[in-house]
């Protein structure tokens, strides 16, 4: 395979993603009150192996050495997010100095190497105190998100110029509230739909919060997106693709694209609740104009009816025939042209960023050498991909691997390594991979090739 860079324009962006609790540790230094992943990490049972995020990869104290991985690696863009309970603890009251001045020095350190900082408001790390009050279910969180967004945005907007307001509500909502395998581990399916509106309702505040304190801000929500295809083409399992495509995708993309839930998918969700908490008003709130759309994707569902006549089940199949990562996901390149295929034709034009696109593979560090051809592979065919998108005129306007380091893997640990650069988390030393070397080289080649043009 030959990655033609010739698709991607001169200021395409090209960076790395992180996020605040898989990577900074410190979680009661300056400030800091416990979020809801400390408490749920701290529960036994919850967690493989009992890992926390208590200490992580250190980057509350090693930033500048990673800013130096990232200068070297020649990003020209970095993703990370900002801890709600660093910056505002328990989700109350003005801001908290210590905390802001880390993702003041953060931000500053990377301007000075010329990589632009790129900040998510919400990976996922709500102050534990406002779960305590009723969480994402209950409607005054999106309020309180907001009053955090002014914060941050009057800390950092005279530097910062790329918003995410969140990362994949559907998991924030969905794997938190009704599957219970993410923070705060609860498993009601009507409080994980209420989740999803306030999500989306907090959302559309912060929006607008960011367009009052900084107006030449440029806006987006991070979406996690899959392609839906069904078991076989019989016919018989069409409905559940319908219902998995409606639930991951268009639950969301809908809301935020057009201003509006899908009508069908509000029908499935009848059977758990009645959505009274989607009050008049709130998708014209939700649907704040964006500057772009923030997709992550890591791999395809396949999917079929229940094993029983007229059940509404859904099955996912999970043995597809092709090779899977060490999180046993299908890799599957050509799913991430059909989903983006699928937002052009479904939805207004709108920029996007591939904003997470990795893979976790048992990668061993051997006399300062990691060997990871594999992930060379999985990137290499996934940026194949967007270059087919962009030459069938999608809007593709950058790529940022996930992640920059291996990190604390949420309900995984420590088990699973997405980073291109290893990290061993007894000595806390970092190895680029050989990944990290391949990325570097994409980026200097494409950096010449269009200096040259």
């Amino acid at each position: 395979m030959t990655l033609d860079l010739s698709a991607f324009p001169a200021d395409f962006l090209w960076g790395a993603a992180t996020s605040s609790y898989q990577i900074e540790g410190a979680v009661d230094e300056d400030g800091r009150t416990p979020s809801i992943w400390d408490t749920f990490a701290a529960t036994p049972g919850r967690v493989d192996k009992g890992d926390t995020g208590a200490v992580a990869v250190d980057h509350y104290h090693r930033y500048p050495e990673d800013i130096e991985l990232m200068s070297d690696l020649g990003l020209n863009a970095y993703r990370f997010s900002v801890a709600w309970p660093r910056v505002q603890p328990d989700g109350l009251g003005t801001g908290n100095a210590p905390g802001i001045a880390f993702y003041d020095r953060l931000v500053d350190g990377l301007l000075a190497k010329g990589i632009t900082p790129w900040t998510t408001l919400y990976h996922w790390d709500l102050p534990e105190a406002l779960e305590q009050a009723g969480g994402w279910p209950v409607r005054d969180t999106a309020e309180r998100f907001a009053d955090y967004t002014a914060i941050i945005a009057e800390a950092l907007g005279d530097r910062v110029k790329h918003w995410i307001t969140l990362n994949e509500p559907w998991c924030a909502a969905f794997l938190g509230y009704a599957s219970g395998i993410h923070a705060p581990g609860r498993t009601n399916p009507a409080d994980a739909v209420a989740a999803s509106h306030h999500l989306m309702l907090g959302h559309g505040l912060a929006v607008q919060r960011l367009r009052e304190i900084v107006p030449d801000a440029e806006v987006g929500c991070t979406v996690n997106l899959y392609p839906v295809t069904p078991l076989d083409d019989s016919g018989r399992h069409d409905d559940a693709v319908r219902r998995i495509d409606g639930l991951m995708n268009r639950w969301f993309l809908d809301p935020l694209l057009k201003g509006s839930y899908p009508k069908d998918v509000l029908h499935d969700m009848s059977a758990v609740t009645d959505a009274a908490f989607i009050l008049d008003g709130d998708t014209e709130v939700i649907a704040q104009p964006l500057d772009f759309l923030g997709v992550n994707y890591y791999t395809r569902h396949v999917v079929g009816a229940g094993l029983w006549p007229g059940s509404s089940d859904v099955r996912f199949h999970l043995n597809n025939g092709l090779e899977t990562t060490d999180t046993g996901w299908d890799i599957d390149p050509q799913g991430l042209v059909d989903i983006l295929s699928q937002v052009q034709r479904d939805y207004p034009a709108i920029p996007i960023y591939l904003t997470e696109n990795g893979a976790a593979f048992d990668d061993v560090a051997v006399d300062g050498v990691v060997h990871d051809d594999n992930r060379i592979e999985f990137l290499e065919s996934h940026l194949t991909s967007l270059a087919t998108l962009r030459q069938q005129g999608v809007d593709i306007r950058g790529y940022f691997a996930w992640s920059l380091l291996d990190n604390y893997e949420w309900s995984e640990g420590y088990a699973k390594r997405f980073g291109i650069v290893h990290v061993d988390y007894e000595t806390q030393k970092r190895t680029p991979k050989d990944s990290a070397h391949w990325y570097a080289d994409v980026i200097k080649r494409h950096r010449t090739a269009t200096m040259a043009t």
